[in-house]
């Protein structure tokens, strides 16, 4: 009964200072709400750049000639090797039982032209298994088969964007396009894949058997890299030092002790490179939007104190008849959780709202989770409690006829 009763009168005495309460659940809802956005900002991130990672295809290890090093956000293969074959990705197919497909991949920048358009595309020299390997998926037509890429024939498939660029709605299907001066005929298109972790537009390529592209575009017999695919997740790391050891025997590296002349990227490792990249950044903007609830917790305490210079005589009054310190504490803690519970609730509605309209109107992801509204709620409750407590423990020590002279005081001097 006496927490009920407290919790009227704490909403009495609210709504009887309307404008200095509004202010007080205004920090509060500020606070709440940017902590709400922040979050949600960075799990879309989170979950947008992990989509991207598993979109690249499943339990995915990429071999890259050479060694791989990060510039400028983006990685980037440093100098150039030759060392990498095709022979190696069919190699690591046959003897490798962990690994699913194996696909060797040579890509360079070309000009490719149809009729009087002319594009500069990427032109990515692939086997069969790529399409599986990287969750590729044919939307026209169908991907050249094991016998043209055996037979060097001039096929191509060609990414959404490129087909936009030449051919401008028109059906690209048995149309002959020119990767040079070599003239290819378009049998398939891909499906639409976007831009990958790196912000390329893995739609402007065009795929071509990896033998005609050896042989009769790039003139070279060594490839860029070898995607592979392992038979399951929890073998990636046996898979990879079964393809490191396979490796270096092939390149002769082990008989003078030669470092790698090649780098194995594994989406596991990817993945939790990102995982902590974005855990890392949705920390910091939290912290931030934190800052804000601290705010609104030292609003609290303002308008508790100036609520106890206020109400001297009130406080004073009702230990007088009987009221207990514990009772005059909890009064001014119900007072301050109504204050951050309520801005906490608008807080987190308003919140939401940002969140949505900032994921309609923009091209950010933005992800509400129900852990951060919990967390947000109990953090406001905890904040209201914790800047309550003091301005309580005054208000409770207060002598109650220290409080009454004080209020007789103040009435003889109006008089």
């Amino acid at each position: 009964m006496k927490i009920a009763r407290s919790i009227k009168i704490s909403r009495k005495q609210l709504m009887a200072h309307k404008l200095r309460t509004a202010l007080a659940l205004l920090s509060i809802i500020i606070g709440v709400s940017a902590v709400i956005i922040m979050v949600a900002i960075g799990k879309g991130a989170q979950n947008e750049v992990l989509g991207k990672i598993k979109a690249m295809g499943t339990n995915l290890i990429i071999v890259n000639a050479g060694q791989v090093q990060k510039s400028a956000g983006r990685m980037q293969i440093r100098g150039t090797v030759t060392t990498l074959r095709p022979e190696d990705a069919e190699a690591l197919q046959h003897a490798v039982s962990l690994i699913q497909s194996a696909a060797p991949v040579q890509s360079k920048q070309a000009q490719v032209k149809f009729g009087n358009l002319s594009s500069n595309t990427r032109i990515m020299g692939t086997s069969v298994a790529f399409p599986g390997v990287r969750n590729f998926r044919v939307g026209k037509g169908y991907f050249f088969s094991e016998e043209e890429d055996r037979a060097s024939r001039r096929v191509a498939v060609l990414g959404q964007t490129v087909v936009d660029n030449l051919f401008d709605g028109a059906n690209p299907i048995c149309e002959t396009i020119r990767i040079g001066r070599i003239p290819f005929q378009v049998i398939g298109v891909m499906e639409e894949k976007g831009v990958d972790l790196n912000g390329d537009d893995q739609d402007d390529q065009i795929f071509i058997p990896v033998k005609t592209a050896l042989r009769r575009v790039f003139n070279q017999d060594y490839i860029n890299s070898i995607s592979i695919q392992v038979v399951r997740e929890e073998k990636m790391a046996e898979a990879e030092q079964q393809i490191r050891e396979l490796l270096r025997e092939r390149h002769r590296l082990n008989r003078h002790n030669k470092e790698d002349d090649f780098t194995i990227q594994s989406q596991t490792e990817l993945l939790k490179t990102q995982r902590e990249t974005t855990g890392t950044f949705t920390a910091l903007i939290t912290s931030i939007a934190g800052i804000s609830l601290l705010v609104g917790g030292i609003g609290i305490l303002a308008v508790m104190l100036i609520a106890i210079r206020e109400r001297t005589n009130e406080i004073g009054l009702r230990m007088a008849v009987g009221a207990s310190r514990r009772d005059i504490s909890t009064q001014f803690v119900i007072e301050s959780a109504i204050l951050s519970i309520g801005g906490g609730i608008i807080g987190i509605f308003i919140g939401i709202i940002g969140s949505l309209i900032i994921a309609i109107g923009t091209e950010w992801a933005a992800s509400v989770s129900l852990t951060s509204i919990l967390y947000s709620l109990a953090f406001s409750l905890l904040i209201g409690l914790f800047f309550g407590v003091y301005p309580a423990r005054k208000a409770a020590r207060l002598d109650p006829i220290v409080a009454l002279q004080s209020e007789l005081i103040l009435m003889n001097t109006s008089f």
